[in-house]
């Protein structure tokens, strides 16, 4: 086997340069006690006509880096040709009607990927000689971290150049919570548990205050050299902890592509699932907000408007944990409903100048808690309303 291997590289090496070559292998096996011998003439022709899929397959990396890239044909200025296989003629052919130009051969196949990681060394460490020179790398996979409800909530995409440096806001799950543990990942799956968990820490000494109060800035900071620093700082203590990690990937190639592939396979159903937890979530906060708006009005609001309120408040709260999105979806229409039509009842009570500060107030409140990335009561609208499990 190891010969026919050997003979058959050696064929496919010599049709790069002569139309036709001899297979010759003696001796290649014994029959009824006789040595066989094996001699084939192998063309060029027939050679490409058996590599015709693999060889049309070079060109699927080229479409999906271009297109990852934002570029054309007509955007590339230049190509070059990486490894030993590029030699044959098929596939510089192939390369030549997909680009439009003939493919630079001033640089040997088998070297070009040895240059290039040893000008990007001299890039890196700054040494003399390599003139302006940008060699620009991306992150293979998405970066992020895990939040209410098991989602993974995205700061740095796939595809994105290093260095970079992203930041988000984000708040609390819980009255009072004073740590919080921050779980970063790696993956293209909306939900945490589906992608590749890479690093993890608590950042405690959280000022205790109600649930959505604290501010919790997380930052993602990749340098050139692809190492990840994570850092989770409470904007009101000062508090702050980071984690540095060094493979950001920590992937092969292979694995790199079989979790694009079971992400483009499962994107139905992890879209529902999104779909599900968001909507979970959602509920959860409309909840919190118009039991809070509930007892700061309190007296104020006439009984015969606070019991629809309380009404459809315990239909939701009923949906909610019985996870019905039917329910939930109606439960929320309704109490929004009997919102408006106390916070209508409120505001021509009080007058147009203090009933409408008091009014929209009030009917804001019920509405704070319809959209996931809300600023769920804040101030800052930049504080998104996907909230950390509290540290147990």
């Amino acid at each position: 086997m190891q010969r026919l291997k050997e003979a058959a590289e050696k064929a496919k090496i010599e049709l790069s340069s002569s139309t036709s070559t001899e297979i010759n292998l003696p001796y290649i096996m014994p029959v009824g006690g006789v040595p066989k011998h094996l001699v084939k003439t192998l063309t060029r022709a027939k050679f490409e006509a058996l590599a015709h899929n693999l060889i049309q397959a070079c060109l699927e990396p080229c479409k999906k880096a271009m297109s990852d890239a934002g570029l054309s044909n007509s955007d590339i200025d230049e190509v070059i040709l990486v490894g030993g296989s590029s030699r044959i003629p098929a596939v510089q052919k192939l390369v030549e009607d997909f680009f439009g130009k003939v493919p630079s051969k001033g640089v040997n196949p088998d070297e070009v990927v040895a240059v290039g990681a040893a000008v990007q060394g001299a890039v890196l460490n700054k040494e003399a000689g390599v003139g302006d020179i940008v060699l620009l790398d991306v992150t293979p996979l998405t970066l992020g971290i895990e939040t209410l409800g098991g989602v993974m909530t995205k700061l740095i995409e796939a595809n994105t150049t290093i260095p970079c440096k992203k930041s988000e806001t984000f708040s609390t799950a819980a009255d009072n919570q004073t740590e919080v543990t921050i779980h970063v990942l790696q993956g293209e799956r909306p939900m945490a548990a589906q992608n590749k968990s890479i690093g993890q820490f608590n950042l405690t000494g959280i000022a205790p205050a109600r649930r959505g109060v604290p501010q919790i800035e997380v930052t993602f900071d990749i340098d050139a050299n692809g190492i990840l620093k994570v850092s989770a700082k409470d904007k009101a203590t000062g508090k702050e902890q980071a984690i540095r990690i060094e493979a950001s990937s920590g992937l092969s190639k292979e694995e790199i592509e079989r979790m694009k592939a079971e992400a483009e396979a499962n994107a139905e159903a992890d879209k529902k699932e999104k779909e599900r937890i968001d909507k979970l979530n959602q509920a959860d906060s409309m909840i919190f907000t118009t039991e809070n708006q509930l007892k700061e009005l309190g007296d104020k609001l006439p009984a015969d408007k606070k019991a629809p309120i309380e009404a459809a408040l315990q239909k939701l709260k009923d949906a909610h944990k019985a996870q019905d999105l039917a329910a939930i979806d109606s439960a929320m229409a309704e109490l929004n409903t009997a919102f408006q039509a106390a916070s209508a009842e409120m505001y021509a009570q009080t007058g147009a100048q203090g009933g409408a500060q008091q009014g929209a107030g009030f009917q804001g409140g019920a509405n704070a808690g319809q959209g996931n990335a809300q600023n769920n009561g804040k101030q800052d609208d930049n504080v998104q309303d996907a909230d950390f499990e509290e540290v147990k």
